[in-house]
């Protein structure tokens, strides 16, 4: 039987889960869960990566007094924020948390110097306010100092990674998402880095998944009372994890990874870099062997988290399925918003701003924690169903149904309503997505199961998939149309 340990650090809470290879038979153990939360200081919202990396050496420990020594170490994460590596080879301070406001306005100033038909021509890559390319910007105008004294940007992987290895190493799918990467030119963007007056010297080196990316470093070993452990460089990109866990067996499917955000899409082998993907604002980020991610990202149930984050500071504490339940009860169709409406990206008083959104636009104002369920629960279907329109026109693709992976599939109403809006089944399954496509990869690169192919074969059977099939769709088809009008009113 062979072991691996996947660390999988998501926005709001990171997780160990130890992997078994036995016989094609794949199974995962939680070792040890944390929460993963950002920290403001003064006006600024920072990652807390010190406390992560203590996590994750506990996480390591845990491990050690269960099963011993594991066969190898992965590292997933979410995209686009960074550690800086003075030339001391220290951090030199916690990194900013992609909601910070150090970006506000960064973008349209960068894109008033170089188009975004030419950036995008360059990098395939959607045009988010928080992007890398847009925080090294902001770094560029307000903290030259800060920028001219580092010696490499490592994403919060490869970060931790440096923290137990040593090793300074970038991964190809996290790098895709900075906007800085050319997946033509299979490199840094050198162009690009000169015209933002960006030091090319702190990009690191790119591996693709799969790669040995250094051993624990011999303090750590020392520390902890662990013996000498290899890393591999996972699908980095958390999405990308997930991805490699879709127990798709046909070759051309569609694709939800449901969490924090829901990112939808297919895998390419060319990245998509024409004028409709990038006015439709899709991504081409990098996957596993060779793939690229066709893909969307939507703002996903940040939407909901916030809002009980807000209910809970009035005293109002509800369980995620008590708010599920609330909204099953609640009127149909009553109010709609759109998910990825910029009102909705930053942390604050959500349904406050779902009522502003809904007096804004001329619809019954939600008040209750039910109604305001599900505003956003069938809000995102709707988006789902609109995202997989426009994946399947790009893709020149017809997808019989869609795979969903991640936490947000124990919303079983979401992967209903899902499928209701859609038309077409979902499939839901694994939860832990991103962690078991981590693990799948390090066993490949460890020569114990052949490839991807085999990989998803051994995750559908060792996993297996929920059904969901369409309700409704008379009704739900007259609410996308009503969406749509919403939409097109506000664009």
């Amino acid at each position: 039987m062979s072991t691996a340990i996947a660390f999988d650090l998501g926005a709001s809470s990171g997780r160990a889960l130890l992997g078994r290879l036995d016989h094609g038979v794949m199974s995962v153990e939680e070792i040890h869960r944390f929460s993963n939360d950002p920290v403001r200081v003064s006006n600024r919202l920072h990652w807390d990566v010190l406390r992560l990396f203590h996590e994750i050496k506990q996480g390591l420990l845990s491990g050690k007094q269960k099963f011993g020594t594991p066969g190898s170490i992965g590292i997933d994460s979410w995209a686009v924020d960074f550690g800086l590596i003075g030339q001391d080879g220290e951090l030199q301070r916690n990194p900013y948390h992609y909601r910070d406001i150090h970006t506000d306005g960064i973008m349209e100033e960068v894109l008033e110097s170089i188009p975004a038909a030419e950036i995008f021509s360059k990098t395939g890559i959607q045009f988010l306010p928080f992007n890398t390319i847009y925080q090294l910007a902001a770094l560029r105008k307000y903290q030259p100092e800060l920028l001219n004294s580092a010696s490499r940007f490592l994403m919060i992987p490869d970060l931790m990674r440096y923290f137990l290895t040593g090793e300074q190493l970038g991964e190809f799918s996290n790098a895709t998402t900075t906007q800085l990467y050319n997946p033509i030119q299979a490199q840094w963007d050198q162009d690009l880095l000169q015209r933002l007056n960006l030091p090319s010297g702190i990009c690191p080196p790119v591996l693709h998944p799969g790669e040995e990316a250094g051993r624990l470093r011999a303090s750590i070993r020392e520390e902890l009372g662990l013996d000498d452990i290899p890393f591999y460089t996972v699908t980095e990109h958390d999405t990308g994890s997930a991805v490699v866990a879709v127990p798709a067996l046909e070759r051309d499917f569609a694709y939800l990874s449901c969490g924090t955000w829901s990112l939808m899409g297919t895998e390419v082998e060319q990245p998509v870099m024409h004028d409709q993907a990038r006015e439709l604002n899709f991504t081409n980020e990098g996957g596993a062997y060779g793939t690229f991610r066709l893909l969307k990202n939507i703002m996903g149930l940040w939407i909901l988290q916030e809002s009980r984050r807000s209910w809970e500071k009035k005293g109002l504490l509800y369980s995620f399925p008590e708010l599920v339940n609330m909204a099953e009860e609640a009127a149909a169709f009553r109010t709609l918003i759109d998910p990825d409406d910029d009102l909705f990206l930053p942390p604050g008083d959500m349904p406050a701003r779902i009522q502003d959104y809904a007096a804004k636009t001329s619809q019954p104002v939600p008040q209750t924690p039910g109604e305001i369920t599900r505003c956003i629960l069938e809000s995102l279907a709707l988006k789902y169903r609109m995202v997989l329109g426009h994946t399947e026109m790009l893709s020149g693709r017809s997808f019989r149904g869609l795979h969903m992976v991640g936490g947000g599939i124990q919303n079983e109403v979401l992967c209903q309503w899902t499928a209701n809006a859609i038309g077409k089944p979902v499939w839901a399954g694994p939860a832990e997505g991103s962690a078991i496509g981590n693990l799948a990869v390090q066993f490949i690169a460890r020569g114990e199961l052949s490839g991807i192919t085999e990989a998803r074969q051994v995750i559908r059977q060792s996993f297996g998939v929920k059904v969901f099939e369409p309700d409704m769709y008379s009704i739900w088809d007259e609410a996308y149309g009503a969406f749509c009008r919403l939409l097109s009113s506000e664009g």
